[in-house]
């Protein structure tokens, strides 16, 4: 039987996941280069209020502040043998908030990378990555996680054993990579190599997509790359709101709501059902998101050329010709 969220995606025609984490919590007072999720135990009263925030604004899913809460990361911080605690707490708080609802909102475990570069070219074996998103994992599942969320992956080999570690576990999930210059993750994954790469393991995601890089029109046309390559496949869009700016010793996005209102429209008519904003994404931005989703009927696959002048230009012309897509619409599921 297929879980409350799976039947959820595959009977809408879009969903509203939530913005961003850090950049939220560095407005409430996170310092540079604190650990995110000590917040859980430190401030969960400021863990709630960014959950709230988001739901508040309309979002369908939100991500549990878990990002970093595995084993290797929290070692940075003394206090790597508390990956399961931290991460069940993560989910515990989060459960707390969907449940205050009288609408379906779904918990999304969040899962980031090792931080460790995996062998051949690293030191991170298999078996040790496997192990720790495994431990991560449960800790979300125990605390209460409708679905695992891995996010801002950049190797293939890490994607990999994220997947078996969630095999291990009885919840749907979901990946995103993230792509950087030139339309490829750090690590040269392509996205018509990340649709090979999904298609190549036993556990697949129910959705998979992009989250982060260098900004709204390159993930657009990241996500229009996947939509060609797998047309049936539900697609994840998860852009930053717009290009990150140091300002008197901050780093500050120069997207507004009505930006991010458009290229969640775009998003939606490039093929993604899941859809939401990372770094630079506030709840404001996510209201009018929600908003133009609401009141823009589906419409055309956008030109490459009307996101660029709508949304902003691409970090690489990776393509040399600009082509026009034929207006379609999609098949919806059922």
């Amino acid at each position: 039987m297929k879980s409350k969220f799976e039947q959820k995606v595959n009977s809408s025609e879009w969903l509203l996941t939530d913005g961003a984490t850090g950049t939220n919590l560095f407005d409430m007072g996170l310092m540079s280069g604190d650990a995110p999720e000590l917040w859980n135990e430190e401030y969960p009263e400021k863990i709630t209020k960014l959950h709230k925030d988001a739901v508040d604004a309309g979002s369908d899913i939100f991500l549990t502040n878990s990002f970093g809460s595995n084993a290797l990361r929290l070692k940075l911080h003394n206090c790597g043998n508390r990956a399961f605690d931290l991460s069940k707490i993560s989910a515990e708080i989060a459960r707390d908030v969907a449940d205050t609802y009288n609408r379906e909102v779904f918990v999304a475990g969040s899962v980031g990378p090792t931080g460790e570069i995996m062998q051949p070219i690293g030191e991170l074996s298999h078996e040790l990555a496997v192990e720790v998103f495994h431990e991560q994992a449960q800790g979300l599942k125990e605390g209460g996680a409708d679905l695992l969320w891995l996010e801002t992956i950049s190797a293939p080999e890490e994607f990999k054993a994220a997947a078996e570690a969630f095999s291990y576990i009885e919840l749907p999930w979901v990946g995103t990579m993230s792509f950087d210059t030139a339309g490829r993750t750090m690590m040269g994954t392509s996205p018509a190599a990340m649709v090979d790469l999904i298609s190549s393991i036993p556990n697949k995601p129910m959705a998979f997509g992009a989250n982060c890089g260098t900004g709204a029109p390159d993930l657009l046309r990241t996500v229009q790359d996947f939509a060609e390559t797998s047309p049936n496949s539900i697609l994840i869009a998860k852009g930053n709101a717009g290009i990150p700016k140091y300002v008197d010793g901050h780093i500050l996005y120069d997207g507004t709501p009505e930006l991010m209102a458009k290229y969640a429209v775009m998003a939606r008519n490039s093929g993604a059902t899941i859809i939401g904003g990372c770094c630079g994404t506030k709840s404001e931005h996510l209201l009018s998101m929600r908003s133009a989703l609401e009141n823009e009927s589906l419409g055309a696959v956008p030109s490459l050329q009307q996101i660029e002048l709508e949304i902003g230009s691409f970090s690489s012309q990776i393509r040399k010709i600009i082509k026009e897509n034929k207006p379609k619409r999609r098949r919806r599921r059922i």
